[in-house]
């Protein structure tokens, strides 16, 4: 299972894309954890060194929705700014979103044209006579690339399959981050309410939650005690 996250400081001053590095940190160790596979397709920093304004990452594994809920959504932060001193401001908002992954990231051997043809430059009279070079086309995307480099075709056709994949690859990383550009959007939704994680403090630990269960528990016992009256 292929998944791909945006996790962005949603147009946020300094102290936003300060949480998203240290969240993006946080993400990936806990990724690896749980053996969650984490490729970086897209970062850009922030103006403040150690910030991210926004970080594109593919996960790979066989099971992420457990881990996705616990992450997709508002990140709070609770804590002074790094930048600004005297800033009244304690509470900082980033999110978290799913990126729909569109494009396809295998290759089908059927999909694949070969086109042999004279190799061109230096060589003598074995360039001009044999149709030695191999082109490679990958039919439903038009991706194509040229091998002339063995005087085996057999050995050209096979460096034209693995360039081909390689450029495939490529071309597939340039979509992700134009997909990434189309869900800019997203950087605008950061919702407030209901932060699916909280964070506190400089060295960036992540709240506890008795607080609020304890609150419940009392909820319930007076609940329980007027049900008796």
């Amino acid at each position: 299972m292929e998944k791909i996250v945006q996790i962005t400081s949603g147009r946020g001053p300094a102290e936003c894309s300060w949480v998203v590095a240290q969240v993006l940190k946080t993400f990936i160790e806990e990724a690896k954890e749980n053996n969650i596979k984490t490729t970086m397709l897209h970062r850009e920093t922030g103006i403040e060194n150690g910030t991210v304004e926004t970080a594109t990452i593919l996960l790979e594994s066989d099971t992420l929705d457990t881990f996705m809920n616990s992450w997709i959504g508002t990140i709070q932060w609770i804590g002074q700014s790094q930048f600004r001193k005297f800033h009244k401001r304690k509470n900082w908002f980033i999110g978290i979103f799913e990126i729909e992954k569109s494009a396809a990231t295998e290759i089908s051997e059927k999909d694949i044209h070969y086109q042999a043809m004279r190799s061109s430059g230096a060589g003598g009279q074995h360039v001009n006579k044999v149709s030695s070079a191999v082109r490679a086309t990958h039919l439903p995307t038009g991706i194509s690339v040229v091998s002339m480099d063995s005087r085996s075709q057999h050995q050209n056709k096979k460096l034209a399959t693995e360039r081909l994949l390689q450029k495939f690859k490529e071309e597939a990383v340039k979509q992700f981050k134009a997909e990434f550009q189309a869900q800019w959007m997203n950087q605008l939704q950061i919702q407030r309410g209901n932060p699916v994680r909280i964070f506190q403090g400089s060295d960036f630990k992540k709240q506890k939650q008795e607080k609020k269960y304890k609150q419940e528990r009392q909820k319930l016992k007076r609940e329980d005690y007027f049900d008796r009256e």
